[in-house]
């Protein structure tokens, strides 16, 4: 024996469409996990690497203090008619003008990342776009 649709309600299209929107809800909300937690990973690993690195920057940093320094005595040595100032000064342009090329090519490929994870971005924004229509 069938069962009758018209005498059955939970046969009837109401709770069909009300389970289809329940369950894009709960896509949606996990999506919405997904993202905060692929974000939340990123931001870990970010700051895992972001530490060592600033100090080795840091001891980087000093060291070249020391290095471009002996380049210009090194210079003032070679040449014993040119200024000190002089010297400091061919030294500080040079590091000027690879700092700035340094500093371009950063920008360049930062501006190519993404700030949050596109993958995530995309299946919650095709769902949102799915369940507007319904």
């Amino acid at each position: 024996m069938t069962p009758d649709l018209k005498t059955n309600a939970s046969f009837g299209i109401t709770p069909l469409v009300t389970g289809i929107i329940k369950d894009a809800q709960t896509l949606i909300s996990q999506q919405l996990a997904l993202f905060q937690s692929e974000l939340k990973e990123d931001l870990g690993r970010a700051k895992t690497a972001a530490i060592p690195l600033l100090i080795g920057a840091a001891v980087w940093m000093l060291a070249g203090i020391f290095l471009f320094t002996m380049v210009a005595q090194l210079l003032v040595y070679l040449w014993p008619e040119l200024p000190q100032f002089a010297a400091f000064g061919i030294v500080g342009a040079a590091l000027a003008i690879a700092g700035t090329t340094l500093v371009l090519v950063a920008k360049a490929k930062t501006d190519e990342m993404t700030p949050f994870p596109q993958k995530s971005a995309e299946a919650l924004k095709e769902n949102i776009q799915w369940t507007t229509k319904t």
